[in-house]
């Protein structure tokens, strides 16, 4: 594929997950405040330790790559950790909102 085409593939990705976590987010008010902040803060912790893990994990392939291997690390690419970042806010945010929202 031409590279116009992945990169507009990305971003719609990357439009569609946010327009669903918006709508997600949207309909959290009809909830008590605590369930919503409950939520919120359950989705963010397990997004946020799925990106600590992807930095872990790229941390230490470019440590045994650069140190073990002839080859040079090319880093990871921002859009793919940018998709799947906020894809997987968006699946634990619908997790919990099924959870605890009732």
């Amino acid at each position: 594929m031409e590279d116009w085409m992945i990169i507009t593939i990305f971003f719609g990705a990357l439009a569609l997950s946010v327009l669903l976590i918006v709508m997600t987010l949207s309909s959290l008010p009809q909830l008590g405040d605590e369930r919503k902040k409950l939520i919120k803060m359950k989705a963010q912790s397990y997004a946020f330790a799925f990106v600590i893990g992807s930095v872990f994990i790229q941390m230490v392939e470019m440590i045994y790559i650069n140190g073990w291997t002839e080859g040079s690390y090319e880093g990871m690419n921002p859009f793919t950790f940018l998709v799947t970042t906020s894809l997987m806010y968006l699946f634990t945010l619908l997790f919990f909102k099924r959870k605890y929202g009732g």
